[in-house]
């Protein structure tokens, strides 16, 4: 289920030189941020939480999945180079499975390590801070690669809708409106890093069982309705 020429290749679209200076902006101004927070205000917890959880997993961590997930495949369909990949002796779940692998991989390192190093430079991960939202960077990277990664090959307008469902959706709504926070790959996400953060210190509307089943549940129907929509993409494309 995984083709490493069709891997090289989407990191090489994923990781060019405008892409990765994108890729690179969101993950200094946490590191900036950081470091702002902990020159004048010193090691804080409460103030590790809240730039951790206002700021990487509400802002940085979507907004990284849109570009990495819709960046695998969108522009590939977009300009039609698709057809030649499709042409390939390679089977199209292996294709959208090393792409997702790919998105996801790119989404943990540009957005989990960062929030790894962004908590031990904020309170040196007192209250095992640092290491909860890393853990939800991690899994929340999964989820939306899968998503974006899907959206990538239904629309061609993939980035504007991602970026309307990452800014809107997820950072507002996700944070501030109680219904919708049930709804989002955020607090899915925050289940997770509430169990390892110190008690109080991290919260999420949504219970750890049902925030892993839907974990997993949106990832596992995301990709398998990319899949599909891939081999409908091959017909038209052979017609």
């Amino acid at each position: 289920m995984y083709d490493p020429t069709v891997a090289r290749l989407t990191y090489r679209a994923l990781l060019g030189r405008r892409r990765a200076a994108i890729l690179l902006v969101l993950p200094a101004l946490l590191l900036l941020i950081a470091a702002g927070v902990r020159a004048f205000n010193g090691a804080d917890d409460q103030m590790a939480a809240g730039v951790l959880g206002g700021f990487a997993i509400a802002t940085m961590v979507p907004l990284i999945g849109v570009i990495a997930g819709t960046g695998a495949i969108g522009p590939e369909i977009d300009d039609g180079s698709i057809v030649y990949l499709l042409a390939k002796p390679v089977k199209r779940p292996v294709i959208v499975v090393t792409k997702l692998v790919v998105a996801i991989a790119v989404t943990m390192v540009f957005s989990a390590v960062p929030t790894l190093v962004a908590g031990y430079i904020l309170n040196g991960n007192g209250q095992q801070i640092a290491v909860a939202y890393t853990v939800a960077a991690l899994v929340a990277s999964i989820a939306y690669a899968a998503l974006f990664l899907l959206l990538g090959t239904v629309s061609r307008h993939a980035v504007v809708i991602g970026l309307v469902y990452a800014l809107v959706w997820e950072t507002l709504f996700g944070s501030l409106v109680p219904g919708a926070r049930t709804l989002s790959v955020q607090q899915w996400s925050l289940a997770l890093a509430e169990r390892i953060g110190g008690e109080g210190m991290i919260t999420s509307d949504v219970g750890l069982p049902l925030a892993v089943a839907l974990l997993a549940g949106v990832t596992l129907l995301a990709t398998g309705y990319a899949g599909r929509k891939l081999r409908t993409l091959t017909l038209a494309g052979e017609e």
